[in-house]
């Protein structure tokens, strides 16, 4: 094998990795998102949980985050403006981050 395939060989191999840790990340942050929401709507144990797996699956319906907005948007009502939404989107997603980093 040449050093243009082990480099290619690499370079294909990081970003499966990075794309595998995106998605990790993502739900992570989609289920500390629909936690936090949860509890926003007073729900608590298995009912919380519950609605997490919701918010999680929600951000399969299409490409990006925007779907996941609008779950937790509509769900929330008037709980939760735009701005801390997404906020806690932002926030949510750096501590998911975290997560996977001291899990590695």
């Amino acid at each position: 094998m040449t050093s243009f395939d082990e480099r290619e060989n690499a370079f294909e191999s990081k970003f499966a990795h990075d794309a595998e840790m995106q998605f990790k990340a993502d739900a992570r942050r989609n289920k500390l998102l629909g936690l936090w929401a949860a509890e926003l709507m007073g729900k608590t144990g298995d009912a919380a949980a519950a609605y997490a797996s919701e918010v999680i699956k929600s951000d399969f319906e299409e490409a990006g985050h925007e779907d996941v907005y609008r779950k937790v948007s509509g769900d929330l009502g008037a709980k939760a403006d735009e701005a801390t939404i997404r906020t806690k989107m932002a926030e949510l997603m750096k501590l998911a981050k975290s997560q996977l980093m001291d899990e590695v």
